[in-house]
């Protein structure tokens, strides 16, 4: 049994749940990089232990001093950085970049269980 979706280049519906700005990407290419999008929307992982709650996440080349952790409004756990470009040089010449660097959040809110833990 496959779970492929085949395309039919004969039905007028066969990306009726397309991205609707597909096309304009196309026009305007510096839109088309998803690459600081991907770093911006990280992954995380959030588990409930017996004992505690276990946040994971994705963050390749960021330190774990570049990470703030913080709650706000009591119940909302905040977890942000940012990710620097590397120092260019002038002499170097890059053949392609595909490592993404910007700014990244994410928000969660917490269990009223969990309110009045220690982070």
């Amino acid at each position: 049994m496959s779970i492929v979706r085949r395309s039919n280049v004969f039905d007028p519906f066969a990306d009726l749940w397309a991205d609707p700005f597909d096309a304009f990407r196309s026009i305007v290419p510096a839109m088309s990089d998803s690459d600081t999008a991907a770093f911006a929307n990280a992954r995380m992982d959030w588990k409930e232990t017996p004992e505690t709650h276990v946040f994971k996440a994705d963050l390749p080349g960021v330190k774990k001093e570049e990470v703030k952790v913080e709650v706000q409004d009591g119940n909302v756990l905040v977890i942000s950085g940012e990710r620097t470009k590397e120092k260019e040089d002038k002499n170097n010449k890059w053949h392609r970049v595909e490592r993404s660097s910007g700014k990244f959040i994410r928000r969660f809110r917490l269990l009223e269980s969990m309110s009045n833990r220690p982070l």
